[in-house]
């Protein structure tokens, strides 16, 4: 029978110990919240004596999430469980999480103490947790340089003590996957109790193989993974949860005696949520939630993704929470990628225009990294018949604040004869956007929306690019003013004039 894998995501503990990463306790609910709906068993909440703040935020997660485990760190001293401990006391499934260095270097440099003394701190301060909370989970910290003698010894006495997880940290990213695979079986090998308790894995990222050795310690027996969204956390970070999560989902031939309650399909949106908050931009090579995960620029790629995905993706992008992957237009892409764009933005390009614009793409390509859709618009209205609008703005007046639901009139003029509409909607752009529904009767669906500032200063000209989908076909719009609703009800004419074209 497939085994279930334990999903401990510390984004909240160790993720926010990452510099320049620090959130208030608001922002911690909203991630935990977020973590909750994403499926994972154990959320790491905080480190509650490390301030007010951080005691606050445990406490108010455990008051609110319900499915999800909530952990307090705590080193093994009285006060830090004792405050871990209260901070845990509404938590529906709380745990104390221990921590205490066991590695020579630490034991010498940091505590100054011999290894009976930690075996004794250890020992006192799980039976202390353990009167206080039932799930304790403890942690020899950089056990990955510790000798196994001794690390064997403190795991022993923890578990005696009523530790139900021993975790094994690479504190400072130092292993690599076959010594944490033989670590984790040495363990399972010495240790005469270890079956009595869930063995974790902790990984740091200082060697680029946080993500690898946690997986290698899966395959050792390990049936609890400590992660963090997008890797954060100290120095260069910790195993992604992500890239663990769909290696496994990914890797089932390897992986087949395993089963996660990860609800996959909120991936991409917890990355961005964590992202936004902690101001860390995901990287756009960054595997599974990057920019460029799902996007493909090469011709050869490009051609064979249309004819078949799985040619150069190993995954669905839809199982992350991605809408679809992205073939990027720049100088490496081929004709079929390109006659295959234009198509979805709503051109039809005989063979001879296609030829035509085509050359012109690839001397533009190579002047620019990327292509965007409305460069590509530009190069082919000369290929195309572009007929008078059949709609021009009169006019367009707004209502809205905080105390009013916005209401838009828009006045457009057809063929000399001027037409208005009224709606309301979420925001004035909205509201506008459904007024002129109304007077053109099409059933468009925003599928994109950006502004952007075209001049800088006071009076900067806004531009706004977006696209409709109308029936099967996309089509692109640009618009600028120093009204941004004004530009953006430009593009949205412009996308409907190029759909009234058709």
């Amino acid at each position: 029978m497939a085994e279930k894998l334990i999903i401990f995501d510390t984004t909240l503990r160790d993720g926010e110990q990452a510099p320049g990463a620090s959130l208030t306790a608001q922002q911690k609910l909203e991630i935990a919240f977020q973590l909750e709906k994403l499926g994972v068993d154990v959320i790491e909440a905080g480190f509650p004596i490390a301030s007010p703040g951080d005691f606050k935020a445990v406490a108010e997660i455990s008051k609110n999430i319900k499915k999800s485990a909530i952990c307090g760190l705590a080193r093994c001293l009285k006060q830090d469980i004792e405050a871990a401990a209260s901070s845990l006391k509404n938590a529906k499934h709380p745990r104390l999480h221990l921590f205490l260095a066991t590695s020579k270097i630490h034991l010498e440099y940091k505590f100054k103490k011999a290894e009976d003394e930690i075996l004794i701190l250890a020992r006192q301060a799980v039976k202390l947790a353990r009167r206080l909370c039932d799930d304790i989970e403890f942690s020899p910290e950089d056990a990955t340089r510790s000798e196994r003698s001794f690390l064997f010894r403190v795991i022993e006495a923890a578990i005696e003590e009523g530790a139900k997880t021993i975790n094994i940290p690479d504190t400072v990213g130092y292993s690599y996957p076959q010594e944490v695979f033989s670590l984790i079986s040495d363990i399972k090998a010495s240790v005469p109790n270890i079956n009595k308790a869930v063995i974790a894995i902790h990984c740091h990222d200082d060697l680029g193989m946080a993500v690898a050795n946690s997986l290698s310690a899966v395959l050792a027996g390990a049936r609890q993974v400590h992660c963090t969204i997008n890797g954060i956390g100290e120095r260069a970070g910790n195993a992604s949860l992500e890239e663990i999560v769909m290696a496994i989902k990914t890797r089932k031939d390897v992986f087949s005696n395993f089963y996660l309650d990860i609800n996959t399909k909120e991936i991409y949106r917890t990355s961005r949520l964590v992202s936004n908050l902690t101001n860390f931009v995901v990287p756009p090579n960054k595997a599974i939630v990057g920019r460029n995960a799902f996007a493909h620029e090469s011709g050869i790629h490009q051609d064979a993704v249309l004819k078949n995905k799985t040619t150069y993706e190993i995954m669905n992008p839809h199982d992350v929470g991605i809408s679809d992957s992205r073939l990027i237009m720049g100088k490496h892409s081929g004709r079929h990628a390109f006659r295959d764009r234009l198509k979805a933005l709503g051109f039809h390009l005989d063979d001879d225009q296609l030829n035509k614009a085509f050359i012109r793409f690839k001397e533009v390509a190579d002047k620019k990294k990327e292509v965007f859709d409305d460069d590509l618009r530009i190069l082919v209205e000369d290929e195309l018949r572009v007929s008078k609008p059949l709609w021009q703005l009169g006019s367009f007046e707004v209502t809205s604040g905080t105390a009013i639901k916005p209401k838009a009139e828009v006045e457009l003029i057809k063929k000399g004869k001027k037409v208005s509409g009224v709606s309301s909607g979420d925001g004035p752009v909205d509201a506008c956007f459904k007024a002129i529904d109304k007077i053109t009767g099409f059933k468009a669906k925003l599928e994109d929306f950006h502004l952007e500032a075209v001049t800088s200063g006071k009076d900067a000209l806004g531009q706004v690019g977006l696209k409709l989908k109308i029936g099967d076909a996309i089509f692109s719009g640009r618009g600028a003013s120093t009204d941004i609703i004004e530009a953006a009800i430009r593009a949205y004419l412009d996308a409907a004039n190029r759909a009234g074209d058709k």
